[in-house]
């Protein structure tokens, strides 16, 4: 009988962390913190020049703006008005970090959206990662004129469905959150092992339980109402992807019912980094800027 209760406490406690059981959270209203970035680097990438249209660029999780310098100087040269924030608690003090939630980081980037709105006849979006997911829910419940994510999830750990696991270990996640906020959590200013201009990368290492089963959690809805999207989208996906797997974009392609372009690549080996924040790496953020340019041109 002992036993029969301890598999059944067992088997609810799986449940409860890996399909996140009962969870629930609700948005809170966060501040900007920029006077607190650990590097310069980290803080908002804004460039006004007159321009009647702007694009705002969302960064991944968690990382920080600094992934976007030379997008929003190509962004620039194009004419367009650039706005690449720092969410708040990125790329400041990870303590901060582990209060917070997808929710209330989203709350944060659609006002600022929004705000966007207000002072320009076109505002374009580019999301990448986590910035990537942000921007797909921007477009199912606003108009931006086009959207376009770079190796964006919609779903984390999807066995059964879609054969796309990104982290096994990400089924723990909600259990170990109640033991502690952060597993080897600090702060990253360089990658000097790494290469192709992915030894700049700025923002937290770690794994943050908390977070991650926030951001799992909000991408059943992103997904769930992907149909929603009725603005022009360009994806664009590394098929060797380490941080996302590459099914993701198939799920986008083959959900959305909007019009899309679809651009997949595939780095070498030779390129020492996780193939994930395309716009970062010098081999390929050129030709991709060129192609992202081109398709803002059409709307």
């Amino acid at each position: 009988m002992i036993w029969c209760v301890l598999l059944i406490l067992i088997a609810f406690i799986y449940i409860w962390s890996s399909c996140l059981l009962f969870y629930h959270e609700k948005p809170e209203k966060l501040q900007s913190c920029e006077d607190r970035c650990f590097s310069p680097d980290c803080r908002s990438i804004i460039i006004r020049q007159g321009s009647d249209k702007a694009v705002l660029m969302i960064h991944g999780y968690p990382t920080t703006p600094a992934m976007y310098r030379y997008a929003a100087e190509r962004m620039k040269a194009e004419g367009y008005d650039v706005y690449a924030p720092l969410i708040p608690t990125f790329g400041t003090d990870w303590h901060a970090f582990v209060k917070t939630n997808f929710s209330s980081w989203y709350m944060w980037i659609e006002e600022y959206y929004l705000n966007l709105t207000q002072s320009y006849g076109k505002v374009y979006v580019i999301g990448t990662s986590m910035g990537g997911a942000m921007a797909l829910k921007i477009a199912e419940h606003h108009m931006p004129a086009a959207t376009v994510t770079v190796g964006a999830p919609v779903v984390y750990n999807s066995f059964f469905r879609d054969r796309t696991v990104t982290s096994w270990s990400s089924y723990l996640a909600r259990i170990i959150g109640v033991f502690t906020p952060a597993l080897n959590a600090g702060i990253v200013t360089s990658k000097p092992s790494s290469n192709d201009g992915n030894e700049e990368w700025k923002g937290y290492k770690g794994l943050f339980p908390k977070q991650g089963a926030s951001l799992v959690w909000n991408l059943k809805s992103i997904r769930k109402d992907l149909g929603r999207i009725h603005t022009p989208l360009l994806s664009i996906h590394d098929r060797g992807d380490r941080t996302v797997p590459f099914s993701n974009q198939k799920i986008i392609r083959k959900e959305t019912d909007t019009e899309s372009a679809f651009i997949e690549t595939e780095m070498g080996s030779e390129c020492n980094h996780t193939h994930h924040a395309l716009l970062m790496y010098r081999s390929i953020q050129s030709e991709l800027m060129d192609k992202i340019i081109a398709f803002f041109r059409k709307y």
